[in-house]
């Protein structure tokens, strides 16, 4: 059993590689093998998002706090707001994000496959962001 008190894990920022805008994810659960689980608490600062990703497993989101934005490939932009919880099958190109002018906060699950939990692809645009 291991155990991590609350403040001992530090926040990190999240990489330009892969999001927009000034993202923080603090670590949840990052098992090694065999467990399959990774999870975070990742906050957006309004305006800041993902790039476009797939997951091999599918992603859960669970909004904890704010307003927010998702979008799958070629479907609407979608508001998000705490206590909303969010399915994303196996392989669905999609992003999310804080609101134009809200911050949004949520946790992230998502299971790996050989130690793969997320595929990053190409920047969310201004203009795809906007929905323009």
């Amino acid at each position: 059993m291991e155990i991590k008190r609350s403040g001992s894990v530090p926040s990190r920022r999240a990489p330009a590689s892969a999001f927009t805008g000034t993202v923080w994810q603090d670590p949840i659960i990052e098992a090694p093998a065999p467990a399959l689980l990774k999870s975070n608490v990742v906050t957006f600062e309004p305006g800041a998002r993902t790039h476009w990703h797939t997951h091999p497993m599918g992603q859960t989101l669970y909004v904890t706090y704010g307003t927010g934005r998702i979008q799958g490939w070629g479907g609407p932009i979608q508001e998000i707001r705490a206590g909303d919880v969010i399915w994303i099958p196996p392989g669905e190109k999609h992003w999310h994000g804080g609101g134009p002018t809200t911050t949004m906060t949520h946790i992230s699950m998502q299971e790996g496959i050989d130690g793969v939990v997320v595929e990053w692809l190409e920047p969310v645009t201004d203009e795809q962001y906007a929905g323009s």
